[in-house]
């Protein structure tokens, strides 16, 4: 199904970008400056937060609000995560950039290319700090969306994901 033929319910699980997964409490109309505006409350209980989001900017590029992904966009995305590490010879500060813009996205696929491309086997090697707070964040948004997917617990998701990294054939 298309994001514009998508139609958010109350209680339908759903991906922001900028803060993860969330489930939409409530669609109402809200009186702003004369004008009434019908907003789409989501909360994000891991954050404690709740985001109102204007219904006429929930399919731009921008907000990018969207439903979760399929079993299929889940797999094509651990497919990913079992790939040898493309790591560009770019000093960090560009690849760090290009990772935070795939971060944005909240593309499966590209959370996926992140978490691969930063995974170091604790036992092997160490990550440096700023690989570390790239990768967590990206499993912190990765983790839930394939939780829910799977119907697994968020915590058994990240070890699963963590497996498939470290078993990587590569």
């Amino acid at each position: 199904m298309a994001k514009d033929e998508y139609t958010f319910n109350p209680g339908d699980f759903v991906v922001y970008p900028a803060r993860g997964v969330g489930q939409i409490t409530e669609i109402k109309s809200e009186n702003i400056g004369g004008q009434s505006l019908d907003f789409i409350s989501v909360n994000f209980n891991k954050d404690k937060a709740t985001v109102k989001i204007p219904v006429s900017s929930v399919k731009k590029e921008a907000t990018a609000l969207r439903q979760l992904s399929s079993c299929a966009t889940m797999d094509s995305a651990e497919q990913v995560l079992t790939g040898k590490a493309k790591i560009k010879r770019v000093q960090w500060s560009r690849r760090s950039q290009e990772y935070q813009e795939k971060i944005k996205s909240g593309n499966p696929i590209a959370l996926a290319e992140v978490l691969r491309d930063l995974y170091k086997d604790p036992d092997k090697h160490e990550q440096t700090y700023s690989e570390r707070q790239i990768y967590d964040q990206a499993m912190g948004l990765f983790a839930p969306e394939y939780a829910l997917v799977h119907k697994i617990e968020e915590k058994e998701a990240a070890q699963r994901l963590a497996t498939i990294l470290k078993n990587r054939n590569y």
